[in-house]
């Protein structure tokens, strides 16, 4: 599903954000990407969906080689990825319901079936009640919890997270990871950056540690069959 060959990425030079990473993600999987500040994991994360490029390296996505995509192609990638940013990326000069509904929209789906499977994300993520209400109206975990259905109601192939559950109580982490969860077992091959070990713990899946831009552990959780 994901797969890099030796790939680098440097922003200035002799200075790399990542170093010759090579890395196989299988369909299905569910990865945590961990490491401190600085590691590259934002980097990684931007490099999959095209807004990095590398310096060097190959990545291929579903089959497909990405590092030789143009502009114009870039978008049809993006319909089969949910993506969460650190930043949120809201539109905030639209609603919630219609920040939600956008990806739907993009895809040319109906309008009853957009309005039915936005209320249905935003009630599993428990705001139903604030869907008329511009983002800036909402608190930051309440922004990062539309982040989060924005990206699962398109049902995506691939979800990529960076940071998704940082600003979240306890109580609404573990109803994200059990969206993700329901995503993960419908076949979305999640890859989640974050830094919360106690998380890994208690739903442990393989876990990618990068440090100084360099692949650290690939390490696969005891009980590969063990449910989130």
């Amino acid at each position: 599903m994901i797969q890099l060959f030796n790939v680098c990425k440097a922003y200035q030079r002799d200075q790399n954000a990542l170093n010759e990473i090579t890395l196989k993600i299988d369909k299905g999987e569910f990865v945590y990407l961990t490491g401190p500040s600085g590691a590259g994991k934002s980097t990684f994360l931007k490099l999959l969906y095209c807004a990095e490029r590398p310096t060097r390296g190959q990545i291929l996505v579903d089959g497909r080689n990405i590092t030789r995509y143009g502009p114009s192609r870039i978008p049809f990638l993006r319909r089969n990825l949910g993506i969460i940013f650190q930043d949120f990326k809201l539109l905030t000069r639209r609603t919630v319901y219609e920040n939600v509904a956008f990806p739907l929209e993009v895809q040319g789906r109906k309008r009853f079936e957009i309005s039915k499977k936005v209320y249905q994300l935003l009630k599993s993520v428990g705001l139903e009640h604030r869907l008329n209400h511009f983002p800036l109206q909402l608190s930051g975990g309440e922004q990062q919890r539309v982040a989060v259905a924005r990206a699962l109601v398109v049902d995506p192939l691939i979800l990529l997270a960076d940071e998704p559950t940082g600003n979240l109580d306890p109580e609404v982490t573990m109803d994200i990871m059990e969206l993700f969860k329901i995503a993960n077992a419908r076949g979305t091959t999640i890859v989640m950056a974050t830094h919360d070990r106690n998380l890994i713990r208690q739903f442990p899946r393989r876990v990618v540690s990068l440090n100084a831009g360099r692949l650290t552990m690939d390490d696969q959780p005891l009980f590969k069959g063990q449910p989130l």
